[in-house]
């Protein structure tokens, strides 16, 4: 009789955005916490500063929920991003990457995800690759005080749109605290995710774990192409999953999709431990 293999075990660990946790507006940041975790997550993903967290709130949660911080995004990386004409602008992002990357610190999170900066008709692709690693460059002292790095993300900001490009600007900055944040949903409108990890290689420093559907954007526009539940849509994930093996990565997975109550979260927390093993 021929064998069956058993889906493979990887060292990669289950996290959700905060943000994707509803439970009534009364529901405290511990019990968010708690939510996730009975759910089948190990870690949180914090957007980070805002006001209305705080560092010994956040520790409370996590002491009481036993979850860890699977990443931060910076906050004010889109409003202000590091390409922006004005330096003044430039500068709020600056400051806001450093302050997330102390709160890192402060709670073990080691990773701090940042949207470089956005190529538009004001601003071209080398005026965004020179102001976005200068801006950078200036928090690396930051991150490394912290032991916290600092992880590009690829997004929908006409700005390095495939995995050699990516390994060329993390090389130029040239700096172990600075690494990639790969999002793999966001890359299917224009390259194959399977692609990016292995080039990426050492340099992957978190996942975001997402779906699209070439047809949705298609047929009902390109923001549709992400109305799908992950792994109905484009993504070969036994490719990315082999490519992420090659990598070496073993670190966090965090669910970056429409979230809800205690049974979605269970749900996408079932779905990704499938997908995962692929």
């Amino acid at each position: 009789m021929e064998s069956i293999s058993a889906p493979k075990k990887r060292a990669l660990k289950k996290a959700v955005n905060l943000g994707m946790i509803k439970g009534g507006k009364d529901l405290s940041l511990p019990d968010r916490f708690l939510m996730a975790r009975d759910a089948g997550f190990t870690g949180i993903e914090l957007n980070l500063p805002d006001d209305a967290l705080s560092v010994e709130g956040i520790q409370k949660a996590m002491a009481a929920s036993g979850m860890e911080l699977a990443g931060i995004i910076c906050t004010p990386h889109w409003k202000f991003p590091l390409s922006d004409p004005d330096p003044a602008k430039r500068e709020q992002t600056v400051r806001g990457l450093q302050l997330a990357l102390r709160q890192g610190g402060e709670l073990g999170c080691s990773r701090v995800l940042l949207v470089p900066g956005v190529v538009s008709e004001a601003v071209d692709y080398g005026q965004c690759w020179s102001r976005s690693i200068e801006g950078i460059r200036r928090c690396i002292e930051t991150a490394e005080l912290a032991k916290c790095h600092i992880a590009i993300e690829n997004v929908w900001n006409q700005f390095i749109l495939n995995p050699v490009e990516a390994v060329r600007y993390v090389d130029e900055i040239n700096s172990p605290w600075v690494g990639w944040h790969f999002d793999i949903g966001n890359c299917v409108v224009n390259s194959w995710p399977e692609h990016w990890p292995r080039i990426l290689g050492k340099r992957l420093r978190n996942l975001h774990i997402k779906e699209f559907s070439r047809k949705k954007a298609k047929d009902e526009g390109l923001w549709k192409g992400f109305g799908v539940e992950l792994g109905e849509g484009d993504v070969n994930w036994a490719a990315v999953m082999k490519s992420v093996d090659e990598a070496g990565y073993e670190g966090y997975a965090i669910a970056e999709v429409p979230g809800g109550d205690a049974t979605r979260l269970k749900f996408l927390a079932e779905r990704m431990d499938t997908l995962l093993a692929s």
